[in-house]
């Protein structure tokens, strides 16, 4: 399972870069970071669970179809529940794995910094992005760790 961010993950969150959307009205996506993802999807058959915060914007099959017309070969199998009460992408994903106590092997991808405040148990499933940069090559080959090697995670 792969808790994914979509700014600073899928594109940079840089505020002087001017946002391509494409015709379905969403961003475009940087051509690394779709490489980077569908080698980590292709590489652990692992689906994904939306943590950004337009994951109410548009519903599963729509998320999908955003995914796919970027060129990735994906699935989208949830999203983290609306954020009603204004939590923070860590109480959202804590209640998210609580919620579901079946989900053992997992990463999160992110460049939300409040992440660090994890518990470790969880902190250690998580890869930092940098929101200037997005996903890299070196943040992908770290999941592709957590998720293949999960009881090696944290030593």
């Amino acid at each position: 399972m792969i808790f994914l961010d979509i700014d600073g993950v899928m594109l940079s969150a840089a505020g002087w870069k001017p946002v391509e959307n494409l015709e379905d009205g969403f961003s475009a996506f940087s051509k690394k970071a779709v490489d980077c993802l569908q080698h980590l999807v292709n590489e652990t058959n692992a689906s994904i669970v939306l943590t950004t915060s337009h994951k109410s914007t548009y519903p599963l099959n729509q998320w999908n179809h955003i995914f796919e017309t970027r060129n990735l070969n994906v699935t989208i199998c949830d999203k983290l529940d609306d954020n009603l009460i204004s939590l923070n992408r860590k109480d959202e994903i804590l209640n998210y794995l609580n919620a579901h106590p079946e989900i053992e092997n997992y990463v999160i991808i992110d460049d939300d910094k409040s992440l660090n405040d994890l518990p470790q148990s969880v902190k250690e499933k998580l890869v930092l992005t940098s929101s200037l940069i997005g996903l890299t090559q070196e943040n992908i080959e770290r999941a592709i760790e957590i998720l293949t090697h999960p009881t090696l995670v944290g030593i």
